[in-house]
């Protein structure tokens, strides 16, 4: 079975630290599961988004991205440290999800700030938000600060280990959710 990943990515730069952490994320999972990855990048999707107020004032390209993040399989929320919490473009993404689409998905947190006084955006800000659409988050969040990368490039082997544990846990969910019969 092929895991359907889909990336939101809160960062307004391209390329970025925050995505150069996701590719090592990805590419670890991808030597554990075969999975399918698609990228949804909140600052590309146009006035259809930035305008929306409700879900009904989306266009269909921005309600097509909405239901890739609602289906996926696992969902990797990946945001910069934005003034002590995450970019307003990437809560505007999430205030336009359906409120019990993510119930019980699992959602990996992963973020990049400039020190190591931002990794606690992942705990304050980010968890709690997953936990208002009853997702299950990932326990072990992933955090790089600007210190780990050579440009988007991830150098730091404690980053890389605590993305090896957390994709363990990931692993280890999405078996038992594979053993489980389904409800009837």
């Amino acid at each position: 079975m092929t895991l359907r990943v889909v990336v939101v990515n809160g960062s307004p730069n391209e390329p970025s630290k925050t995505m150069g952490l996701v590719d090592v994320v990805l590419a670890t999972l991808d030597g554990m599961m075969p999975i399918e990855v698609a990228r949804i990048d909140v600052y590309r999707l146009g006035p259809g988004f930035t305008g929306a107020v409700e879900r009904d004032d989306v266009t269909p390209e921005v309600e097509s991205e909405l239901r890739l993040a609602e289906e996926a399989d696992l969902l990797v929320a990946a945001a910069p440290v934005f003034r002590g919490s995450y970019p307003g473009m990437f809560k505007h993404f999430f205030d336009l999800v359906e409120q019990y689409a993510l119930a019980g998905k699992p959602v990996l947190l992963a973020a990049t700030g400039g020190g190591e006084h931002h990794a606690l955006m992942l705990e304050h800000a980010l968890r709690p938000l997953f936990g208002f659409f009853q997702a299950l988050t990932v326990p072990v969040a992933i955090f790089a600060s600007a210190g780990d990368f050579d440009g988007t490039l991830l150098l730091n082997p404690r980053v890389h280990g605590r993305v090896e544990l957390a994709l363990a846990d990931v692993a280890d969910l999405l078996r038992a959710r594979a053993t489980s019969p389904a409800p009837s």
